[in-house]
């Protein structure tokens, strides 16, 4: 710790040093000379507190030499340190943690201001992120971090470890082993198999009776037609259709050709007269099962990969961060069902850079070699296959590492009618709408 030093403690340190040499001459009863020529002769101290105070001095003159002292000037009235200031700016660490932190509590603050507000029946409008909060945050090396992540998933764990470290996962996110195929956590060698874990036959039955279910376990964020080409990722909050999809693919590679050739981005891809285009939104918490299956019969005909950013895609971030959907990672399945197009997105988030599609092996998601701004089309429609990949509904079709979005958009006769509310709780194979 730095310590100034004053004119003051240097007449002290002087007066102090010739004391203690004085001493020990009078310590055998000399006569010191005065001022008026008096001189009287001191008794001897006791040799025992004479060597106890020349100990005590001798300390406190080694500790004041110790004193980090940066700057001496011999004529100068002021013996000083480097200020706190300089020491700030050497080390910004200390400034960055205190302006986070605060920045992290008005932000819990206002998080607990809007749930208070909901509880009395108001209706809050979102409060979006500024251009700099979102370049900030985009900023931070999220696909390094994820990259890191992934690569940590992948050490095996020793067998007496497993059980403590999947305990207290489970434990943080609650995660119900009892449906999982394999209870026995140390069979689970590290974590990317504990995240890909499968789940048993009886633990989610497919509905059967409505056309298009659930893909996922997860939460509802939001549900309804696409309007004006915009969607909502949550409540008020909106992303470009055009933007997240990308172009439209050639004409040629349809399985039908728009009903309108020429109009908006939405009415391209509304292949039939009097169908209308809907949207669904679902969040995969990090406690759910991480896997994701066909939410209908239909055939995946085009991929197209997004490199992007990998921010966090949580209810909070999505009602603070507008198209968070188009800034992130994603892949995008297109295709066809009975009614028209049909297509799932898989977003990515922070450390769920990993996106694997099971019967896309050409697909390497969150890799070096592949730019932000930038997309890569796969077509799955080739001379030996006319028609792309069939799925059928509940079929396994891929997976996360952790947590993250699947967004469904797909075309529909105008009876289609949703079964759910935003903000509940769904599970795989469980209905999302009918006609």
């Amino acid at each position: 710790m730095a310590t100034s030093v004053g004119p003051r403690s240097l007449r002290l340190l002087r007066g102090v040093t010739s004391w203690q040499s004085s001493n020990l001459y009078t310590q055998h009863g000399a006569r010191i000379h005065d001022p008026e020529n008096k001189s009287h002769a001191l008794p001897a101290k006791p040799a025992s507190l004479l060597h106890h105070e020349n100990t005590v001095l001798s300390h406190f003159l080694q500790s004041l030499r110790k004193l980090p002292v940066r700057a001496f000037y011999t004529n100068a009235r002021r013996v000083h340190t480097a200020p706190v200031r300089t020491l700030f700016l050497l080390r910004p660490l200390p400034i960055l943690l205190v302006t986070g932190s605060g920045y992290a509590g008005y932000r819990q603050y206002e998080k607990y201001r809007e749930r208070e507000l909901e509880k009395l029946g108001l209706e809050i409008p979102p409060k979006l992120a500024g251009p700099w909060e979102v370049a900030l945050y985009k900023s931070v090396p999220t696909r390094l971090l994820s990259r890191a992540w992934g690569r940590l998933n992948q050490v095996e764990l020793p067998h007496w470890l497993r059980r403590p470290v999947y305990s207290l996962y489970i434990w943080t996110f609650g995660v119900n082993m009892k449906e999982a195929a394999v209870e026995d956590l140390h069979h689970y060698r590290n974590l990317s198999e504990f995240f890909r874990r499968k789940l048993k036959p009886q633990a989610r039955p497919v509905c059967g009776l409505h056309s298009v279910i659930s893909p996922s376990d997860g939460k509802i964020l939001n549900f309804g037609q696409v309007k004006n080409c915009e969607v909502e990722q949550v409540k008020g909050v909106t992303y470009s259709l055009e933007s997240f999809l990308g172009p439209r693919i050639s004409t040629e590679d349809l399985p039908f050709p728009p009903a309108t050739p020429c109009g908006s981005f939405r009415n391209q891809l509304v292949t039939r007269e009097g169908n209308e285009l809907y949207h669904c939104v679902i969040y995969l918490a990090p406690g759910d099962y991480h896997c994701f299956h066909s939410p209908t019969d239909w055939t995946v005909s085009h991929r197209r990969h997004f490199p992007g950013s990998l921010m966090s895609v949580n209810p909070g971030m999505a009602r603070w961060i507008k198209e968070l959907f188009c800034h992130n990672e994603r892949v995008v399945l297109t295709g066809d069902w009975k009614h028209g197009f049909f297509s799932l997105t898989a977003v990515g988030a922070t450390n769920v850079g990993s996106i694997r599609i099971y019967f896309d092996r050409d697909l390497h998601t969150n890799s070096p070699r592949y730019s932000k701004g930038s997309y890569n089309d796969f077509s799955f429609v080739t001379h030996a296959n006319k028609e792309g990949i069939p799925m059928r509904k509940g079929e396994h079709l891929g997976e996360f590492n952790l947590g993250s979005t699947i967004v469904l958009i797909f075309e529909a006769p105008k009876d289609f009618n949703f079964k759910l509310k935003a903000g509940q709780k769904i599970r795989f194979g469980e209905a999302l709408g009918s006609l």
